[in-house]
């Protein structure tokens, strides 16, 4: 259980760095982080990182393709998490 929530801490932090950076990145002018890793990250388990730091960095908050793809990554986290949670822990 322990490993998990590490797991969910270092992804999650991971992400939210990852945001800030391509965010200075892009005021910067200069190489970005591809959007295809930002939502890989996310759907390893960093989408509230995904989440916050898009928030905090207003960042990619205008770029509905990818604000919807987050969104679906959550909501399939979410129901992953509730089916986990109800039927298969045992």
């Amino acid at each position: 259980m322990w490993i998990a929530i590490a797991y969910l801490w270092a992804i999650n932090g991971l992400t939210l760095v990852v945001f800030g950076w391509d965010k200075l990145q892009a005021r910067r002018r200069r190489r970005r982080v591809p959007e295809r890793w930002l939502l890989r990250l996310a759907l390893l388990g960093g989408s509230p990182g995904a989440l916050l730091g898009s928030w905090v960095f207003n960042h990619k908050t205008r770029k509905s393709r990818i604000r919807i793809s987050l969104y679906a990554i959550v909501l399939l986290q979410v129901a992953a998490a509730w089916l986990y949670l109800t039927h298969g822990a045992a």
